[in-house]
């Protein structure tokens, strides 16, 4: 899959020349060239899976035509890069939870010959996105309205299910470095306990992420199945959301269903543990592809009914990420920062 679009300024516009910007996830890597403050080019997503390391897909990237055609540049004229990567970032060494990539960030930055490179959490780098995202590029679910200068929370769920969130400050907003996906599932009524119970069959430990994820739907889907006593069919995420979409199977669109309720139960514990009256972004790669069928779920209801709480969730406003590859403006404000700092 590949996306491209023409730079409207020169090519040096940066100083030390176009930026790489990358976002890896669990199943995809995510690449693009910055060839002036917030020209965004050269777009180009490969599949993790076809590469047996990163920095194998990262010069892959640099040595593409696409890179030479979009831009004129030559590879070795890149010097200063910033990867967002779906895994805790803690140190040199990056192993990756959701993926067999491991690699030193020092011995990547020698392998591509870069000056500079920055590997920092994806949803820290989505999380830097957030104020700088157009009305285009969200769609509020719900009612409520921002408080300003106030925290903004973040959730996501894909391959995984990302979690941060923005803190203001006298000097602007500090990204949290939050691994909240991983935190302890918990039910909210009889079905849930239900799923609970069923995935402990599976797990010792269920989180967030168990659920709330590409393998979170699957799992739901076995486990209602049990549940109403049918034979669980060997489907796969896309599958089951497809049937729910389309209309086809009741049992897929309960699973959905349970999906959007499950996150908007999380989604108001973000606000109430950081006090997120700016709002909740929802990005990841499941809820924005459900479209209207999300806005029509039980998350919002589901969100705003938090027992004495009420009447403070129901002011704080929700929306879903619209923009294709919010990432990329995160991670290169990050690297903005640094470079400027140097």
């Amino acid at each position: 899959m590949t996306a491209t679009s023409s730079p409207s300024s020169p090519i040096n516009d940066f100083p030390g020349g176009p930026r790489l910007l990358a976002d890896v996830g669990g199943t995809n890597a995510r690449f693009a060239l910055e060839t002036a403050p917030g020209q965004i080019v050269a777009i180009d997503v490969l599949p993790c899976a076809d590469y047996p390391t990163l920095a194998a897909a990262l010069l892959s990237y640099l040595g593409s035509p696409l890179v030479a055609e979009v831009t004129g540049v030559e590879p070795g004229s890149i010097r200063h890069g910033a990867i967002a990567i779906a895994n805790p970032v803690i140190g040199d060494m990056v192993r990756m939870t959701n993926h067999h990539w491991a690699f030193s960030i020092e011995a990547l930055r020698c392998e591509v010959a870069f000056d500079t490179l920055l590997v920092v959490n994806d949803f820290t780098a989505l999380a830097s996105a957030l104020p700088f995202l157009s009305s285009e590029q969200k769609r509020q679910v719900g009612g409520g309205a921002a408080v300003p200068g106030t925290p903004l929370g973040l959730i996501g769920a894909g391959t995984g299910l990302g979690v941060s969130g923005l803190i203001p400050g006298k000097d602007g907003w500090t990204a949290l470095l939050s691994e909240g996906g991983h935190v302890t599932f918990s039910p909210a009524n009889p079905v849930e306990v239900a799923i609970l119970q069923y995935a402990w069959t599976e797990f010792e430990h269920v989180s967030a992420e168990r659920l709330m994820s590409g393998a979170g739907i699957e799992l739901i889907y076995r486990a209602l199945a049990k549940r109403h006593g049918v034979v669980a069919q060997p489907l796969v995420a896309a599958d089951i959301s497809r049937r729910a979409l389309s209309g086809e199977c009741a049992l897929c669109d309960e699973v959905i269903e349970v999906f959007c309720c499950m996150l908007g139960t999380i989604a108001s514990n973000l606000v109430v543990t950081l006090g997120a009256q700016g709002g909740i972004y929802i990005g990841g790669g499941i809820v924005p592809k459900l479209g209207d069928r999300f806005h029509r779920s039980g998350f919002r209801n589901r969100f705003e009914h938090k027992g004495r709480f009420f009447q403070y969730l129901a002011q704080v406003p929700t929306w879903v990420i619209t923009a294709q590859y919010p990432a990329f403006v995160g991670v290169s404000a990050i690297l903005s920062e640094r470079l400027a700092s140097v």
